[in-house]
């Protein structure tokens, strides 16, 4: 088992030695304070630009991934700690905010590993939040929004 899928599975550590679990725990302050997380929570293919030395997701690390219920589950629940984060707090409804890439984030690895229909769930949940604070979030952010879920 890889590293990323062992922490998403529950029975890895991240690069800082936090559990799943850890992050899961967090609260709103610290989600928004520590930025080495997301990389394992929300794994891609590509190196993030933000987190140097970050994870970056093999093809066959995905496939393991998406075959594992115990990682897939790991990923839903990192997914629904976001989604608790995203609906408790509004700093990140703004024209510009590092929230706005850390959506996308979560989008493209939700589509890839869990696929379509939850990454356009929170897509969803994602652009009503935009919408119900006055849509103050840049069209540029929506547009990665859209086509990380494949409609661009």
């Amino acid at each position: 088992m890889t590293p990323i899928q062992a922490f998403l599975a529950g029975g890895g550590t991240d690069g800082a030695g936090r559990t799943l679990a850890t992050v899961l725990a967090f609260d709103d302050d610290r989600i928004e304070a520590v930025h080495d997380f997301i990389q394992w929570c929300f794994p891609l293919e590509q190196a993030s630009r933000a987190v140097p030395g970050a994870p970056v997701l093999t093809p066959a690390e995905a496939d393991s991934i998406r075959r594992d219920p115990a990682a897939r589950e790991g990923l839903r629940a990192a997914l629904a700690r976001m989604r608790r984060f995203y609906a408790d707090t509004d700093r990140w409804l703004a024209p510009h905010d590092h929230n706005h890439l850390r959506i996308t984030r979560i989008l493209t690895a939700i589509r890839d590993l869990l696929g379509e229909a939850e990454a356009q769930d929170f897509y969803a949940f994602a652009t009503a939040r935009n919408a119900g604070a006055g849509s103050p979030i840049n069209p540029a952010s929506l547009a990665f929004w859209a086509a990380a879920v494949g409609w661009s």
